[in-house]
């Protein structure tokens, strides 16, 4: 069989990576989300462990999942209870989930120092707990715990705990490398040894605190695994989870396997990555495969003149594939060629314009040498190209700008801006406060512009960020600031550069106002054609 299914496990496993805390309002969206991009499970969380988890599952029963099974995670019974008086297991019958999902332990060192019980008692546990949950009409996956450290210790106990989960009537063993110790090789070996022992369908959970989870996971499936755990982005404990944002593609697009419904689906694999980042609070890494910003991103003038003739010259899998885009990024590393694809991109005429595009590149790379960077303030390089290359007509022009901090005894401080622009040919003249310098500065542009341009009021800061350039010129030292901007719909960055750090948020301010004017707002388009 050639399809693998996926059991996302982001909001229950994932949940339990540090800096992670979703609502339960969270958990229904990512939910959602998961079933849209077409994953077979979805485990929602560990009901009876909190209250949070129990108000997911009376929520989620409003849900109307296209494609995945809602499942409830547990535990096997305790030591010495009956399963039918377990409060545990009955609370995952009570979620009401059409599958399950219950651990339990592979390794007879965790048995007897963990759990404390002998190794006939655990086998037990598991037995009764998967008839249980059959008897009540569930799907059942077993995870069995810390597997692969058992197996290697007491390969005969390991096996005898999936053979019970196997005679109890279960539905799915998922091996578990649950400390992310194992190497691939070694995954490959003990996934077939088990599918020959025990003829149950098997699975794979891994870990990945060696680096290798994308790796065991895709091992696993090779030595017949065709059930897949993992969170997207790869959060979980430690160092995380098998990152199914990996995973995903590389079984569809290099080993020939099917684990979405279709390859539109396939293609909603990067929104909905950096959604479930989004709503995890996490910092989205740029360099992840497949779905990060820069996985597709070319900054070498040689490779973007070589993509440009063919795109798979440096590229394994075409971007669109996974929902993603190129990128063409330049610095002092670009050529022309750079250059061209950019211009283009913003839909900049270049046909014979070689000399204004040679300026152009010249002026680049003399104002990444001075400490511009344009990889992370696409809006300030959008300017720079309309203003080099176009009949770019600014929506205001600055013709005088103060500003002065006035700190207390107590350390507080005011700071007042005055600013003097040419809007519509029309001078304003305006003064306004904040409380600091790029607060005040601002507040004072947007005074200045809001009769003119009613829709500023619509766009915002969002995130504010200063570098020290030249440490060792201490307090003289030039700093790049870099300005993250909304008005709701879209998002842009720009970048100011000097040694003055109010003079460069001035300039990082002003390219943001000035680009969502030009550029964005909805009223008119200041870009003359």
């Amino acid at each position: 069989m050639n399809y693998v299914y996926l059991l996302d496990t982001t909001l229950r496993d994932g949940t339990q990576g540090e800096g992670v805390s979703l609502t339960v309002a969270d958990k229904i969206k990512i939910a959602q989300k998961l079933d849209d991009l077409g994953v077979a499970y979805i485990e929602g969380g560990f009901p009876g462990a909190n209250p949070k988890d129990e108000e997911f599952f009376q929520m989620a029963k409003s849900l109307r999942l296209k494609h995945a099974k809602l499942t409830a995670f547990g535990s096997t019974r305790r030591p010495g209870v009956r399963v039918e008086d377990d409060a545990g297991v009955q609370a995952v019958l009570l979620a009401s989930t059409p599958t399950v999902a219950i651990v339990g332990k592979a390794w007879d060192f965790h048995v007897t120092e963990a759990l404390r019980v002998s190794l006939e008692e655990n086998i037990a546990m598991i037995r009764d707990t998967v008839q249980h949950l059959k008897r009540h009409g569930r799907e059942v996956i077993f995870d069995a715990e810390h597997f692969f450290d058992g197996f290697k210790r007491n390969r005969a106990y390991a096996l005898a705990t999936v053979r019970a989960a196997w005679e109890a009537g279960v539905d799915w063993v998922a091996l578990c490398d649950t400390n992310g110790g194992t190497l691939p090789h070694d995954i490959r070996d003990i996934v077939a040894q088990v599918i020959q022992e025990v003829p149950v369908r098997v699975g794979i959970h891994t870990h990945n605190d060696c680096e290798l989870a994308v790796a065991n996971s895709l091992a696993a499936v090779q030595a017949g695994a065709r059930m897949v755990h993992g969170t997207i982005n790869g959060i979980g404990e430690r160092c995380g989870n098998a990152n199914l944002a990996s995973i995903i593609p590389n079984l569809e697009l290099k080993l020939g396997y099917q684990c979405l419904p279709s390859r539109d689906h396939l293609r909603q694999l990067t929104p909905v990555a950096r959604y479930v980042g989004e709503l995890c609070n996490l910092v989205a890494h740029s360099y992840q495969p497949f779905v990060g910003h820069s996985a597709f991103a070319h900054k070498g003038g040689i490779h973007v003149s070589a993509i440009q003739r063919d795109p798979e010259t440096y590229e394994h899998i075409p971007p669109e594939l996974v929902g993603n885009e190129r990128r063409v990024l330049l610095s002092e590393l670009s050529g022309v060629s750079n250059v061209v694809a950019q211009a283009e991109a913003f839909g900049i005429p270049v046909e014979g314009r070689e000399k204004e595009l040679r300026q152009l590149l010249e002026r680049i790379k003399q104002m990444e040498h001075i400490g511009y960077q344009f990889e992370g303030a696409e809006a300030s390089q959008e300017l720079l190209f309309r203003r080099m290359l176009h009949d770019f007509k600014p929506p205001f022009h600055v013709l005088a700008v103060r500003v002065d901090t006035d700190v207390q005894r107590q350390g507080e401080a005011t700071s007042q801006a005055i600013v003097k622009l040419e809007v519509d040919g029309e001078i304003v003249h305006t003064v306004s406060e904040g409380n600091g310098p790029v607060n005040a500065l601002d507040a004072v542009l947007r005074k200045a512009l809001a009769s003119h341009r009613p829709e500023i009021r619509r766009m915002h800061l969002t995130d504010y960020k200063v570098r020290v350039l030249d440490e060792k010129d201490a307090t003289a030292a030039k700093v790049r600031v870099l300005i993250e901007s909304t008005d709701g719909d879209h998002v842009w960055r720009t970048v100011g550069v000097s040694e003055n750090v109010i003079a460069a948020s001035w300039e990082a301010l002003v390219d943001s106002i000035q680009y969502y004017l030009a550029l964005l707002a909805p009223s008119r388009s200041l870009v003359e054609a």
